[in-house]
């Protein structure tokens, strides 16, 4: 067999979808081939394909088309009305007729069952390298804008009261369903912003930083760093619950260099 010559690649987060436990199994197996491939994790179904999407932040995701429940069409979907930014699809079936759909949807990718080795070497192929291009901009941190001056106080609704608290005190922020957390010394409750962009940017850029889409935390109330998946972490903050924080992918690079990990 004619070996791959390639150049040296950054290591491509991946995620497999598969309803079939054998499906999966064999394209795990196939991918044994590619040391660029890393797999972070598997699912069963869209459901968990979307929960996981959201967590660990892929580049890349293999996945079947036909799934009971939530569908290979219906997780990008599902992933965009959340306004999560989408990662590389490959999309696999042993049916063609999915294929206009799938590249409407702007998959990267369509594979027939049962996936070629060659077939599959392209696929990864092109995944490395629109992967590279999209990564291009993040070599840059981005500058956050600013809506206002930033803020000292802040102000916290709980059971129908309004509570008054220095930024400082604030450990975490996190959104969920388009609700803000904010978990303070000493209280916790709901934020009158409506992202976490918009806190964030009244908020001191040198304390406080937004570890994931979702989290928002006061970096002088983390308490321990956890090693998570293959190459990231989890922050553990020094609230009563010790909330362990996801860091995403792209800011695990940022960690490494904040903490000298």
């Amino acid at each position: 067999m004619q070996s791959r010559v390639t150049a040296p690649v950054q290591t491509i987060t991946t995620i497999l979808v598969d309803d079939e436990a054998l499906a999966r199994d064999e394209l795990a197996f196939l991918l044994r081939d590619f040391p660029e491939i890393e797999i972070a994790a598997t699912a069963a179904n869209g459901i968990e394909a979307v929960k996981l999407i959201e967590d660990i932040e892929p580049d890349l995701v293999f996945m079947d088309v036909q799934m009971p429940g939530l569908d290979g069409l219906g997780v990008i979907k599902r992933l965009r009305e959340k306004n999560i930014p989408l990662p590389h699809f490959v999309l696999a079936t042993a049916f063609d007729n999915y294929a206009v759909e799938a590249f409407q949807l702007e998959a990267m990718d369509y594979l027939l069952k049962p996936i070629e080795k060659e077939r599959l070497a392209s696929a990864v192929e092109r995944a490395r390298r629109n992967i590279a291009e999209r990564q291009k901009p993040l070599a840059e941190s981005p500058t956050i804008v600013r809506a206002g001056p930033v803020r000292a106080k802040i102000l916290v609704r709980r059971e129908n009261r309004n509570f008054i608290v220095d930024s400082q005190d604030i450990i975490y922020a996190t959104i969920d369903d388009g609700l803000i957390t904010v978990v303070c010394q000493g209280i916790e409750g709901e934020s009158t912003y409506k992202t976490i962009e918009e806190l964030q940017s009244t908020l001191d850029p040198e304390t406080f930083w937004r570890v994931h889409r979702s989290w928002l935390v006061n970096t002088n109330r983390i308490k321990e760093v956890i090693p998570w998946f293959k190459s990231s972490f989890q922050l553990k903050m020094d609230d009563k619950r010790g909330t362990e924080v996801p860091a995403s992918r792209v800011q695990t690079k940022k960690l490494r260099t904040l903490l000298k990990l």
